[in-house]
């Protein structure tokens, strides 16, 4: 473990003292849990992921659908206590994010929260940082599902961000809340709109420079 990563991990410890327990994987021990709750499509899928990266995105869909829980990035510090809220309720919850393509950056958070926010030229999607879901959330389940067809398919080196990131949760939640409009269902998911309150990630990292980092490998 980096060491500048590993004091990003630390940040989170107080969190011990309220009673959370926390679950960290190598490459060795993922495969095996995998193994433990799913079946060979979802371990051959697992196994054709080409980078950390895309490992780590596989898995976090994988835990948190089979136990519920809270997923974040190694990187990310813990800011203040607003995780309380995280666990107030069992629907899922997820941070919302928009790319402004003429500007070539991502707009503000505090931006998202307004309601006239305008959409053209805009990509709004979901991260994959952070999940907190209860065990068998169905958006979960179709995510992971979507994934291992993507990674068991035809395509030698499928895209990362598509295939397991944030591009795929953002395809599950957004067709299951269709399906949920269409019955006249409330969806049972919640987006975040202040998640940077409560952690944010550190940008000044070592690996983000070379190839560990999976922006640099697509490039």
């Amino acid at each position: 473990m980096p060491p500048d990563v590993r004091k990003c991990l630390e940040s989170w410890d107080p969190l011990r003292d309220e009673g959370f327990s926390f679950r960290m994987f190598d490459d060795a021990s993922a495969a095996a849990y995998i193994e433990k709750w799913y079946g060979p499509r979802e371990l051959a899928a697992f196994a054709r992921c080409r980078h950390p990266a895309m490992r780590s995105d596989y898995l976090r869909l994988c835990f948190v659908l089979a136990e519920g829980g809270l997923y974040v990035d190694a990187d990310d510090v813990l800011l203040g206590d607003g995780w309380n809220n995280i666990f107030r309720d069992s629907t899922l919850k997820v941070h919302p994010l928009c790319y402004d393509v003429n500007a070539g950056g991502m707009v503000p958070g505090p931006e998202l929260r307004r309601t006239d926010l305008p959409t053209d030229g805009r990509i709004f999607y979901v991260n994959n940082n952070p999940i907190a879901a209860p065990a068998g959330h169905p958006i979960l389940r179709r995510a992971l599902a979507r994934a291992t067809n993507s990674l068991l398919g035809c395509e030698p080196t499928p895209e990362i961000q598509a295939t397991t990131g944030p591009g795929n949760l953002t395809a599950a939640l957004a067709a299951y809340a269709r399906e949920s409009q269409i019955s006249g269902i409330m969806p049972d998911f919640e987006l975040l709109l202040h998640w940077e309150e409560v952690a944010e990630p550190r940008w000044d990292l070592a690996y983000r420079g070379d190839a560990r980092n999976w922006r640099n490998m697509e490039r």
